[in-house]
């Protein structure tokens, strides 16, 4: 469990984040097309997990746009927007905003991302909700960044992310296990 706040709201999450050097947990998301995608979907390239509550918040909406912006720049990097928002309305918000260098991703019904990522609120105003994270998974399926933003009010380090990016090494990609 890890303490996060919103606004001057004290919460908590249901976990902790995967920690850098292990391998990344297995997860299944929902993309608009209502298609699932896992880590193996991406052996060989590098996933930017960027976790939020709603797109419907301003923070949300901007961390988003960033990341397409930033990931324009990166080669063999795919970014992964999750969130519970349903996968129609995320994908709506996309296409509305011309962001074609993310992939919105619902974690509305994928209970084993929420409990292997440890990313759930389970109290305050915004429980039931994600909280702001970012975790990076290199090509053989290992986190190589994981941050947990401690307010939700606040947008992720991007410098951070695009940093380790561009300082990990391509390796040599190995199945998942």
């Amino acid at each position: 469990m890890e303490t996060i706040y919103f606004k001057e709201h004290e919460c908590h999450t249901y976990g902790s984040l995967p920690a850098v050097g292990q391998k990344a947990p297995d997860f299944k998301l929902v993309t608009p097309d209502l298609k699932e995608v896992k880590n193996a979907d991406y052996i060989g390239k590098r996933v930017v997990l960027n976790i939020f509550p709603s797109l419907d918040t301003p923070v949300c909406a901007a961390s988003v746009r960033r990341f397409n912006q930033e990931m324009s720049k990166l080669e063999n990097t795919e970014v992964l927007c999750v969130s519970m928002d349903l996968p129609f309305a995320a994908g709506r918000f996309c296409v509305a905003e011309g962001l074609e260098r993310v992939t919105p991703a619902s974690a509305f019904r994928s209970p084993e991302f929420v409990k292997n990522y440890g990313v759930q609120i389970v109290d305050g105003p915004l429980a039931g909700l994600l909280a702001r994270a970012v975790v990076v998974i290199d090509g053989n399926g290992k986190v190589i960044y994981s941050d947990l933003v401690r307010n939700i009010t606040e947008e992720p380090h991007y410098a951070e992310v695009v940093d380790v990016i561009n300082r990990w090494p391509q390796e040599p990609c190995l199945p998942y296990s």
